[in-house]
């Protein structure tokens, strides 16, 4: 059986180790999140990314966030338990399954007053939101070859100050390095560069760039 992706393209495999260790949390519900996610190969945040999301929450302090692909809610609690009570998180999600799944988990976990989860394509909806809803975190975790489409209406629901944070930008490595590319993702990759190369010139952001899990930028609006 061949391997699809070079799992240790972005991080030496020693350095993820050493980083999960140092990383563990006793949240037995994100427990039962991370094994479901792992058993129906259901994709949500590295546990690096997890909590890099996580102080990024605590030290911005945000009033209202918007994710871009929820999936089973993972990352969309993991935001609640870090911010105020009285910080308000809408996350999209385009896929009815996953929508239904994502709301039982986020009653369960006791935030359904403070997340809201909209079924809804993001790359059509975003256009939709009103100038005067701006969100102090925009988390975009949702289709990959779809982040160059929504760049521009992120920037344009962004608070002045606020950061855009974008996972699985590098993408295995394929971003980075051609010879990491496998065939069927060259679109996406292609994207994904095209995506990196607007957040770095873009005229209201200043972007970082992360090898962290799969990749993660930081863009703050200036």
């Amino acid at each position: 059986m061949s391997i699809e992706y070079d799992l240790n393209a972005i991080v030496p495999p020693y350095i993820t180790e050493y980083l999960r260790d140092k990383m563990t949390h006793n949240d037995e519900f994100l427990h039962e999140l991370e094994r479901y996610a792992e058993e129906n190969s259901v994709p949500i945040v590295e546990p690096e990314t997890a909590r890099f999301l996580s102080v990024m929450c605590r030290i911005a302090k945000p009033k209202k966030i918007l994710e871009v692909g929820c999936a089973i809610g993972y990352s969309s609690i993991l935001m609640a338990q870090a911010t105020d009570a009285d910080c308000e998180i809408a996350t999209l999600e385009c896929n009815e399954d996953m929508v239904h799944i994502a709301r039982e988990n986020i009653k369960k976990a006791g935030y359904a007053e403070k997340i809201s989860v909209i079924e809804a394509d993001a790359k059509d909806y975003l256009s939709y939101i009103d100038d005067d809803e701006v969100f102090d975190i925009i988390f975009l975790d949702g289709p990959k070859a779809h982040y160059i489409y929504m760049l521009d209406e992120c920037v344009r629901l962004l608070k002045k100050g606020g950061m855009i944070i974008s996972d699985n930008v590098l993408y295995k490595g394929m971003t980075a390095d051609d010879n990491h590319v496998v065939r069927r993702k060259i679109t996406i990759v292609k994207r994904l560069r095209k995506y990196i190369d607007m957040l770095m010139e873009h005229k209201e952001l200043e972007t970082s760039l992360l090898p962290l899990g799969d990749g993660v930028t930081v863009s703050v609006k200036i």
